[in-house]
């Protein structure tokens, strides 16, 4: 079956197949949370927003 999880939280997401990640409702990247985490400016920001760097901890 196929789920659809809509989220703010990284965490919530992070072990899904697929994660899409909308701005203001446009579609800005799409992969995995590594494939995302290396490549996408806007997850970034929103992954280390939630969970800091351990050196800017």
């Amino acid at each position: 079956p196929t789920t659809f999880i809509v989220s703010q939280r990284a965490a919530s997401v992070q072990y899904a197949d697929l994660i899409l990640v909308l701005d203001e409702g446009n579609l800005v990247g799409k992969g995995t949370h590594d494939e995302l985490l290396a490549n996408n400016e806007i997850y970034q920001e929103i992954y280390y927003s939630q969970f800091p760097k351990e050196d800017e901890a």
